[in-house]
């Protein structure tokens, strides 16, 4: 057999492709993983940022002080008044690799795209693709399907302001029925003026518009009562803010470099944590634990540096160690930084410096209180992960750098035996793993953090994420929960929503926590079957299927067969993502859902309670 696969081995069997071609065969290359826009980090939004990262870049070279973008079902629009892209290399700017402006490092010395990619692979995987450009009184017009220049206008006379119009519809056949959401996209846009003070983007005609940087990002998250004002600190290629909770149990951080959100940190948010906590330390002279220093912190760490080396084309982990070629190192940078200007602070505002240690030493005392029960906790969980029969565990995990898929990496959290055993025979081991619950999970709400130690199935669960230190090493990118379609599956559905918002609430507001979608009904003929997510769908197939179809009503997920089950946890998969709207407050929120006020959620469910609702569990 070896010796036929030699003689059939001949420049035949060698394969050039072309830029494009490539761009569509090997999507996760450029832009990650393509998903359906139930995800933050689905690549349609990859997509919309390559684009407005070069409008940033624009904006941070002082060309142009507004961004304009509009989304009209799958077609986005972006517009910018910078300097507009050479009209006679602006074909060649958006089709042709290794092709752009920021090579050279002069023009573009701290920008965020440098590999000459980005709007390329926006054209490869887009099935419309348009490009104007502004420049001197003249404009000019491209378009492209799949790569491919299928309209080009000569130069002409323009009145139009200057600057790049970007039009793009994602390819169908590619991401597979995506859909936009617009509160990711305004999570990216807000960002985008945090880091750029003075820049205006507009977003269907909402604008977005900061003046304070950080501070802002920070005064617009946060929840809880602080402990003091949020500390401000700016330098040359360096910003920072940073207070502490008074509720919370978690670190949050929001890190970026050169204006790109690092959601996976990198070697200036290790840096950032390291020298917080030595900094503190020194100032008051004491050994205090790390932990206890940062335990509860809110804070973001913004940096420059130059040709930054990122882990992945998604540039969402920092791997520079230097600020720049030859320079200085991120680590020593950020240390000075925070060294000589969080010390000065403490030092010019010693209110904010007395609460804080008033902070660090109740932290010291509820770690102390809880650290027999997490020994033991710890020891169980460690005894249990041996032979625990609740997670059945995948291959590839998101806290592995080298992972392939890290970012397909899934964990269904499940409902007893039954519905665990069919989402187990049916998923895919390299990167989906599944939790089994043993029923309905405790009421967290208004619980310590002492009931995650004491309670099994809770200290199982935090171990099995590897969350218990925050979400730095996450094991799985998608959390999903998977619940039964009736009361009882609702139920427990709400009871781990609550145990993630009361304990671990950035793995929701950081977009890893996910429902299930499975089908209510199936319905077919003999050539022919389709399952319904909802009532219409239901309707709309009986319709096209033609006369008395066999209809069957899903009522738990045990009830559907692991062959059927691999139809819906596959490719087609439909996770709805659980977010926390921009106006609303968890502690409010937990307390109406989760707390005593029954007469309250009463009146609230018979007002609201829908005849559809009552017909579905008929």
């Amino acid at each position: 057999m070896s010796e036929l696969n030699q003689v059939n081995y001949t420049e035949d069997n060698i394969k050039t492709l072309d830029w494009k071609e490539h761009i569509r065969m090997r999507p996760g290359m450029y832009i990650g993983k393509l998903g359906d826009g139930s995800s933050q980090d689905d690549g349609i939004y990859i997509l919309l940022k390559e684009i407005i990262d070069n409008c940033i870049d624009e904006f941070v070279m002082g060309a142009g002080k507004t961004v304009e973008i509009n989304l009209r079902e799958d077609e986005v629009t972006i517009r910018d008044y910078g300097r507009g892209i050479p009209l006679g290399k602006m074909v060649d700017a958006v089709s042709k690799m290794n092709t752009g402006g920021k090579y050279d490092s002069q023009a573009f010395k701290k920008s965020v795209g440098l590999n000459g990619v980005g709007t390329k692979a926006v054209n490869a995987l887009s099935t419309y693709f348009k490009v104007q450009s502004v420049r001197d009184g003249k404009t000019r017009i491209a378009e492209f399907s799949k790569g491919e220049l299928t309209n080009q206008e000569e130069e002409k006379e323009t009145t139009l302001r200057k600057g790049t119009k970007i039009t793009f519809v994602p390819d169908k056949n590619i991401f597979l029925n995506f859909k936009f959401r617009k509160e990711y996209i305004e999570r990216m846009l807000k960002n985008y003026v945090y880091l750029n003070p003075g820049l205006k983007i507009t977003f269907n005609g909402e604008e977005f518009y900061s003046t304070e940087g950080l501070k802002d990002l920070l005064r617009d998250n946060i929840e809880d009562e602080t402990i003091y004002d949020i500390i401000h600190l700016r330098g040359e290629d360096i910003e920072i803010a940073l207070t502490h909770s008074s509720k919370s149990y978690s670190e949050t951080y929001y890190s970026f470099v050169n204006g790109q959100n690092t959601t996976q940190g990198g070697t200036h948010l290790t840096a950032f944590k390291e020298a917080i906590a030595k900094t503190v330390r020194e100032f008051y002279n004491k050994n205090y634990d790390p932990a206890d220093v940062r335990k509860s912190i809110i804070s973001a760490v913004s940096i420059k540096v130059i040709e930054p080396v990122f882990e992945s084309q998604t540039k969402t982990k920092l791997g520079s160690n230097e600020i720049g070629p030859g320079m200085t190192t991120v680590r020593t940078f950020i240390n000075d930084f925070v060294k000589t200007n969080l010390d000065n602070y403490l030092h010019k505002h010693p209110e904010v410096a007395q609460a804080l240690e008033r902070k660090i030493k109740q932290s010291e005392t509820e770690r102390k209180e809880l650290s027999g029960i997490r020994k033991l906790a710890r020891e169980r969980a460690k005894k249990v992960s041996l032979h625990n029969k609740k997670l059945r565990d995948c291959r590839q995990h998101y806290n592995d750098p080298k992972a392939q898929l890290r970012l397909d990496t899934t964990i269904f959290i499940t409902e007893g035996d039954s519905a665990s055993g069919s989402i187990t025979k049916s998923r895919n081991p390299e990167t989906q793993a599944v939790f089994s619950l043993r029923g309905k999970p405790l009421n967290s709400y208004g619980l310590t953090k002492k009931i995650v130690y004491e309670n099994e199935e809770f200290n199982l669960l935090q171990a099995a994420l590897n969350i218990e230190e925050g979400l730095e090493d996450l094991r799985y990118n998608n959390v999903v929960i998977a619940t039964d379609a009736d009361v009882d599956g609702m139920h427990i559905r709400l009871l781990a929503i609550t145990f993630f918002l009361q304990f671990f609430p950035e793995l929701i507001k950081e977009g890893h926590l996910y429902i299930l979608q499975t089908p209510l009904f199936r319905v077919r003929n003999k050539k022919e079957t389709r399952y319904c997510y909802t009532d219409q769908e239901r309707i709309d197939a009986i319709n096209s299927l033609g006369k008395n179809p066999e209809i069957t009503r899903f009522k738990g997920l045990g009830e559907i067969s692991p062959d059927e089950f691999k139809n819906f946890i596959g490719k087609d998969i439909r996770l709805e993502p659980v977010m926390i709207g921009k106006d609303s407050s968890i502690d409010q929120m937990l307390e109406f859902y989760m707390g005593k006020n029954t007469p309250t959620r009463q009146e609230f469910i018979i007002n609201n309670l829908s005849l559809d609702m009552v017909t579905n569990e008929i």
